[in-house]
């Protein structure tokens, strides 16, 4: 059969890296969440792995900032992505999204990665679990689920603090009334304060409950995204009994914990005590080959770091190697990259490393 009626695609594909994108459309989600839909002012076919996030460059009262969100949207509505944001007290830059982010603005996105998607994890029978604003990545893998007719048995569970917290809940509705194979379970913690009751599940999420929603729960692939007590909570379930953990996923960037910036510290204050008694011999060269600067460091020290000790900023969002923000190339040199997620193996393959997790084993050269 001939196939010439088919015209290739021209379109330009998305590829992790740095994008110019204009916000195209905000809706009102909830009374404090609201999604932002971005587009490029070329045609460009945005797919992603669902669940993948990227990362935001924004400038906010005349600094740089950067900040993760996962996508909403399914890559099945190609030409376009979402992330739905939560305003949080204290929160500088969801905040600020709200209140100053309008339809026509221009904004670069760094991204797609992540390693918490569907794509990468296949399985005949899921089970998602999400709390609160955590909903978002489950929400795009249910979306591609549900558009590419995908042959899965999806048990979602969403658990929200009152009924009008719940995200998405028309589209969900919509969707698991029309696949037998598709089932929903909500979860209010309790009513909310203006009186609206709730006749669904109430309460924290328990074995009990969970045992009601989805009585097979040992069997089936889980991915699992909220904050990390209900995520805790959540884990300790599966632990308690014997769950494969494994079949387990989860989505892990956000803010630093307290008791990681704890640590951070301790060990920077370990790193100093040792390097006074580290010989300058054992310390490393790093050249910056576009900017023709180089320095020396203490072996441990990061790519980043060594950048920072040169005056060179390397623009970086979570530290953890998992936004991918600080991709930069290696062309020279070996390092040990403990990274979480942020950079694909395509990447690593062409020579890229993420800077704020990379330790070189020798002398390097990156192209910075």
């Amino acid at each position: 059969m001939s196939m010439n009626f088919l015209n290739p695609v021209t379109t330009q594909t998305w590829t992790n890296g740095r994008h110019l994108v204009r916000c195209v459309k905000v809706i009102q989600e909830t009374w404090d969440v609201r999604t932002f839909c971005f587009m490029a002012e070329q045609p460009v076919l945005f797919f992603f792995k669902p669940g993948q996030f990227v990362t935001l460059e924004l400038e906010i009262d005349g600094e740089s900032v950067m900040r993760s969100y996962t996508i909403s949207s399914s890559p099945s509505i190609p030409y376009s992505f979402s992330i739905s944001v939560k305003r949080l007290p204290g929160g500088r830059v969801s905040n600020w999204l709200h209140d100053h982010l309008r339809i026509g603005d221009e904004l670069a996105v760094h991204g797609p990665v992540g390693n918490f998607n569907a794509i990468d994890y296949p399985a005949d029978k899921i089970l998602m679990l999400s709390g609160g604003v955590g909903i978002t990545p489950l929400m795009s893998m249910a979306r591609w689920f549900f558009d590419t007719n995908a042959a899965v048995d999806l048990e979602f569970v969403h658990c929200a603090r009152t009924p009008r917290d719940i995200l998405f809940q028309r589209e969900l509705e919509h969707i698991f009334t029309r696949i037998p194979e598709f089932r929903l379970h909500i979860v209010c913690e309790r009513s909310d304060d203006l009186g609206e009751t709730w006749a669904g599940f109430r309460g924290y999420l328990s074995q009990a409950m969970l045992e009601l929603m989805a009585p097979d729960f040992m069997e089936r692939e889980i991915f699992c995204c909220g904050p990390p007590p209900y995520m805790n909570a959540v884990k300790r379930i599966l632990r308690d009994n014997g769950f494969d953990m494994a079949h387990y996923h989860e989505e892990s960037f956000g803010a630093t914990p307290l008791a990681v910036q704890e640590d951070v510290l301790e060990l920077v204050e370990q790193a100093e005590a040792e390097a006074e008694e580290l010989d300058t011999a054992d310390m490393l060269s790093v050249e910056f080959s576009a900017t023709g600067k180089s320095v020396r460091i203490q072996p441990g020290e990061t790519v980043h770091a060594a950048a920072a000790k040169l005056g060179l900023h390397i623009p970086k969002a979570c530290g953890m190697g998992i936004c991918g923000t600080c991709r930069v190339p290696l062309t020279s040199g070996q390092v040990n990259m403990e990274h979480n997620g942020g950079i694909t193996d395509e990447d690593i393959a062409e020579g890229y490393i993420l800077s704020c997790c990379s330790m070189p084993t020798g002398d390097v050269v990156v192209e910075y």
